[in-house]
């Protein structure tokens, strides 16, 4: 990332990236872990940047979070108990519970400033999750955390930093993690991570899609364009018996009709379109 004038570079790739103009920077922090930026760019508004690679950004954060979240909590006939690593702005939060059947939606995140930044400079991304009675908020490292918590998880959310764009989300993309959070669901469980982008970073895509394969019987890939990012971001599903993509368009909507869940982007039609959309890769 640089500052060129009114200018913010952003990366995309090794070899590419995107040109925005730059509003104003907001507020910076060095975390013991990471460079955190809260900045405003002029198509998409107020952003949260994480060691110079756009997280969330106002404009579009909801179809990122929207098809992150709604896929496997559709999927899953009623998921109470919740789990979510990373997604420190609170926008996954935010969405996993607005389904009426989450009892408790336990955030895992390694870098409570990330927290402290999205609490005082991102409201609408949150929208006040955080103080949610069913939130229970940890700050601690995931890896961590899921070998040694005990609890059974209907549904496991990874909404992790990109294994090439940072080195503390690396280790939550292997064989041994995923193993781990198999342990971690219930018999019906489903769980769903972030998985970068197929067409730019092959090779590490592949690797993730692999180690999901090694360790869940029912294995989903979809991607959707994500405007601030520059490219489409991939997602992998790992379920131990429900198969989103053999939802229909009208069990999707009748589902988010029953637990009175609002959305802008996901929808019975966008999951189906998800689930049908080929997977772009470079060679």
């Amino acid at each position: 990332m640089e500052y060129i004038g009114f200018t913010y570079i952003q990366p995309v790739s090794k070899y590419s990236a995107t040109i925005v103009k730059l509003r104003k920077v907001i507020a910076t922090r060095k975390s013991k872990y990471q460079f955190i930026e809260i900045i405003e760019l002029e198509e998409f508004g107020r952003c949260l940047v994480l060691d110079y690679y756009i997280q969330s950004s106002e404009v579009d954060e909801y179809i990122y979070h929207e098809s992150l979240v709604h896929p496997v909590m559709v999927a899953h006939p009623n998921p109470q108990r919740i789990l979510i690593i990373g997604g420190g702005e609170g926008a996954t939060l935010r969405e996993v519970l607005k389904h009426k059947t989450v009892k408790e939606a336990v955030m895992v995140d390694i870098d409570e400033d990330v927290i402290e930044m999205a609490k005082k400079y991102l409201p609408t991304f949150h929208a006040g999750a955080f103080d949610d009675p069913r939130t229970k908020l940890v700050i601690t490292d995931g890896r961590e955390f899921i070998k040694k918590d005990k609890t059974l998880y209907d549904v496991i959310i990874l909404d992790l930093t990109d294994p090439y764009s940072s080195q503390i989300a690396k280790e939550l993309y292997s064989k041994g993690f995923y193993s781990y959070v198999f342990k971690r669901l219930k018999d019906d469980g489903i769980m769903v991570t972030q998985a970068g982008n197929s067409f730019f970073f092959q090779d590490v895509y592949e690797y993730v899609v692999n180690n999901v394969r090694q360790v869940f019987p029912i294995v989903n890939e979809y991607a959707v364009w994500i405007p601030s990012f520059g490219y489409a971001v991939n997602y992998v599903v790992g379920s131990k018996k429900y198969d989103p993509s053999k939802l229909s368009i009208e069990y999707v909507d009748k589902v988010l009709e029953k637990r009175d869940v609002k959305t802008r982007f996901y929808s019975g039609r966008a999951h189906l379109g998800m689930m049908l959309l080929p997977i772009i890769k470079m060679k």
